[in-house]
């Protein structure tokens, strides 16, 4: 136990450019739990599962040797520094043993690569099923698929996992190359995140959701040509979230003099995913500019807004759910409320939206009430587009 642990202390941070349930909406990363010893915080963070239930979730590798060159990672195949690997028995004891303390409550389970994909996907299937039948962890369980893993195993990664993952690294061949020289992108990658939507509309009530994740910045993608493909994998592949990992340098790599990309880009990714997700956006209504670039000043949902909306506004009483959805400060669940509501009645006035649990002070600029705008005090921006204030970033 101790030398396990003495291994989770190196292999925890790494975890830090594994994205996961602990990045919120805004792209930010949750601390660890209060209770957690000091030495392993770094290990354990606030995981925020699907249904937004938070748990303390163990983040950890089976190994941190690998044998691919990716341009961008602290693991690539010749950097000196320190590896250290778990054998699927001491993981799933520890992971047990901290799920027994309630230290956590899920694990989430990745690796470098070593020996070829099948076998690390062994050693990830191994220690799962360890965890379920040897020890009866019923906690939330994610795991990575790796590269090069067979369909079989593809299918048995599934039958242990809450949630399954496979990190697509960029968003087409060309800017993976540029990333990840051994990696291929249509066969290698793609190919596996179509054989989980596959298996899983075997038996969709039981599957697991799946995630991917990007690198942003150093292949010099643009944010169309992410979210081009965000879009395909939302609504062909069944992706549950696309997760964007802002590129930071590491020491001893070939990107180590490349410039960190500006976080408000992640945030903005963030957002804009979600529109594709959620909201009944498509590609094409995102707010690029001739770059292909999201504007880092304003959430795409309110640059969407001011260009459509703002001298056309809507009418709260007649407009389908899907209009509604494009108006800032309107979420799923206050667009059923207010769909519900005008089956009742006339919404009239910004009280009757209060009266909802809805929070007005966005939606007002975007709406009709009864064919009339609520009376409201005018932002900079309405005022002179010259003099306008940049507001604050939020959450579509």
């Amino acid at each position: 136990m101790v030398e396990a642990i003495e291994k989770l202390k190196m292999l925890g941070p790494a975890t830090r450019y594994e994205p996961a349930e602990d990045v919120d909406m805004m792209g930010n990363r949750q601390e660890s739990a209060g209770r957690v010893p000091a030495d392993l915080r770094h290990c354990i963070s606030h995981a925020t599962l699907p249904g937004g239930r938070r748990v303390p979730m163990l983040k950890t590798l089976v190994s941190s040797a690998c044998e691919m060159n990716c341009r961008y990672c602290a693991f690539r195949v010749g950097r000196d520094f320190q590896r250290a690997t778990f054998t699927p028995d001491e993981l799933a004891y520890l992971s047990h043993r901290m799920y027994g303390l309630g230290l956590v409550k899920g694990v989430f389970l990745s690796s470098g690569l070593v020996g070829g994909g099948v076998r690390t996907q062994d050693r990830l299937i191994a220690t799962a099923e360890l965890l379920r039948r040897k020890y009866h962890f019923h906690g939330y369980l994610h795991l990575k698929i790796m590269p090069g893993a067979e369909r079989d195993q593809v299918a048995e990664t599934m039958r242990w996992a809450n949630r399954v993952s496979l990190n697509l690294e960029a968003p087409n061949e060309r800017r993976l190359s540029k990333l990840a020289p051994k990696k291929e992108f249509s066969g290698e990658l793609l190919e596996r995140l179509k054989w989980v939507h596959a298996l899983r509309q075997q038996a969709p009530e039981v599957a697991p959701s799946t995630t991917t994740q990007f690198v942003v910045g150093p292949a010099g993608e643009s944010d169309v040509e992410l979210l081009m493909t965000c879009a395909y994998l939302y609504r062909h592949l069944g992706l549950a979230r696309a997760y964007f990992s802002g590129f930071s340098p590491v020491v001893d790599t070939p990107l180590e003099n490349h410039p960190p990309i500006v976080l408000r880009r992640e945030q903005r990714l963030y957002q804009a995913s979600f529109l594709l997700r959620d909201y009944g956006f498509d590609v094409e209504d995102l707010p690029f500019d001739q770059q292909g670039q999201l504007p880092l000043s304003e959430d795409p949902k309110l640059a969407w807004a001011r260009r459509h909306l703002q001298e056309a506004p809507i009418e709260v009483n007649t407009a389908d759910r899907e209009m509604l959805l494009r108006v800032p400060g309107i979420g799923p669940k206050s667009a059923d409320k207010i769909v519900s509501a005008r089956r009742k009645g006339t919404l009239r006035s910004a009280c009757d939206l209060r009266n909802l649990g809805i929070a007005t002070k966005r939606i007002l600029p975007f709406v009709l009430l009864d064919g009339r705008q609520s009376p409201r005090q005018l932002s900079l921006w309405s005022v002179s587009p010259s003099m306008h204030a940049q507001p604050r970033a939020r959450a579509a």
